[in-house]
């Protein structure tokens, strides 16, 4: 079990607090155009500014690379995380992130103020973890919480690094949230434990197939990556997404499931497409039968049924990727089948991040789910068993 200390384990009353969150938000013409990140990161602010901290937060925002683009600026976050709060949250507006406007604006803080550092990317140490400028974060600080689970699987200034210069280190309430969902439900699941796993690509996932493979009592592959299991098994895909090189890995995971008693479901059914366009003809083929010219777009309706049949009398269910082109209206049906039996069932429902959540989201099942990862990259390679870095880095109990 990972059992790290929390904000709720320390008293900050009257300490600076450095806090990096997970403010990489769309922007267009200086305006935030989803502030999902910045709503779920008030719980953590708000407990530290009630504990009587003096609050410093801290965020990349996309890929400046070391340059400080003015689009790519905090100031807009700054200003909606004011209206959110209620209260003012100074920004810091350095180039060098920390700089004259920071240390200033940290100096004169009173206990429950807030200051907000600029994009920590306009350094090009950040990605490098290099200790210049985790020492210039961490001179600022007493305490470091980490409530950014969308890097947590990078090693960098901000997460990383810092934790070398700052005594304390703890994460907040996101980050709790992800380790106790993703990290140990999925180490020590309620059973009948299954994964649900889609997507495009069988190459990309798969560390999380052999990591799973080992843990649950059913496995379902759907989505793109099943076109590949399909092929392996001598079927005809048509002009469906495929990966040549992983059809003899996909009849040795299915022969490893086999070997550990592992139910691994696979789609029956597809439904094809002649072309890639919501408006394209379509029609039900059986799996393996897809004609030529033709492309699988989604699950059919068996699969789906069949699918939805095996979460139901599940206790832990995580799921990672769509089971077709959800982005289209009529190649959506079987995400949603899926999406709504796991709305259904009692068990606990975990969304593995990335398209999946936002597929969740856009079909209206978001808050019938235990738990909607908020890292994509974090979240697979937890699924992969892996150590992340910015999880590692905070002390334990």
């Amino acid at each position: 079990m990972l059992n790290k200390k929390s904000v709720d384990d320390i008293n900050v009353k009257g300490q600076k607090v450095l806090v990096r969150c997970d403010f990489n938000v769309p922007l267009q013409d200086g305006k935030i155009t989803d502030e999902n990140r910045l709503v779920a990161a008030l719980p953590t602010i708000k407990k530290l500014v009630q504990d009587g901290g003096r609050v410093i937060l801290c965020s990349h925002l996309g890929k400046p690379k070391g340059q400080p683009l003015p689009e790519m600026s905090l100031a807009p976050v700054a200003a909606r995380l004011t209206e959110l709060l209620g209260q003012e949250v100074k920004f810091a507006a350095d180039p060098e992130v920390v700089g004259a406007n920071a240390k200033l604006a940290v100096e004169s803080m009173k206990d429950g103020d807030i200051v907000l550092l600029e994009n920590t990317r306009y350094r090009a140490e950040e990605t490098k973890n290099e200790d210049a400028f985790s020492k210039d974060l961490g001179s600022l600080a007493d305490v470091f919480v980490n409530d950014a689970f969308g890097t947590a699987h990078r090693a960098h200034c901000s997460n990383v690094g810092v934790t070398k210069f700052v005594k304390t280190n703890v994460v907040g309430y996101l980050m709790q949230k992800e380790i106790d969902f993703l990290g140990n439900a999925v180490e020590h699941p309620e059973r009948p434990f299954v994964a649900i796993l889609g997507g495009a690509k069988v190459s990309s996932k798969i560390s999380v197939i052999e990591n799973l493979l080992d843990k649950v009592d059913v496995l379902i592959v759907g989505g793109g990556m099943s076109y590949t299991f399909s092929k392996a098994m001598g079927g005809s895909v048509g002009k469906s997404l495929l990966e040549e090189d992983y059809c003899d890995y996909a009849l040795k995971m299915m022969k490893k499931a086999e070997e550990k008693g592992v139910k691994f479901l696979l789609p029956v059914d597809n439904v094809v497409a002649d072309d890639f366009d919501n408006d394209a003809n379509s029609q039900v083929v059986k799996a393996g039968c897809i004609p030529d010219g033709w492309e699988g777009l989604d699950i059919g309706p068996e699969t789906a049924k069949l699918f939805a049949d095996a979460v139901k009398d599940a206790k832990t269910v995580v799921w990672n990727g769509p089971m077709g082109c959800f982005e289209m209206p009529n190649f959506a049906v079987g995400t949603e089948v899926v999406a709504k039996a796991l709305a259904d069932t009692d068990a606990v429902t975990i969304i593995g991040g990335g398209d999946s959540a936002a597929a969740v989201n856009i079909l209206g099942y978001g808050d019938k789910m235990t738990h909607i990862s908020t890292g994509g990259g974090a979240s697979l390679e937890f699924l992969e068993g892996k150590e992340l870095p910015g999880v590692a880095a905070a002390d334990d109990k």
